[in-house]
């Protein structure tokens, strides 16, 4: 049992921890959430232009910068939202 937790729990407990989406400290932002705003730029949705739907900007981040699933997307468009 000693083994396994030294070959296999530790190393990953160390690769999430060092690999989690933690906001940057030069914008505060975190990785999904600097992908949604590219996306929305690269999409032509700017503060002076018209509206277009939460799933346009979903489908277009899924496609191309964010391979997860389309719910992490979402909860953090909700997020940059309500901050």
């Amino acid at each position: 049992m000693e083994d396994v937790l030294h070959n296999s729990m530790i190393p990953y407990a160390e690769d999430v921890i060092l690999n989690r989406a933690i906001p940057r400290i030069e914008d505060g932002l975190k990785p999904v959430q600097r992908r949604i705003l590219y996306s929305m730029y690269t999409l032509g949705i700017l503060p002076d232009k018209g509206y277009k739907k939460s799933a346009r900007v979903v489908g277009d981040c899924l496609a191309k910068y964010h391979p997860h699933g389309d719910t992490s997307v979402y909860d953090a468009m909700v997020r940059l939202a309500q901050d």
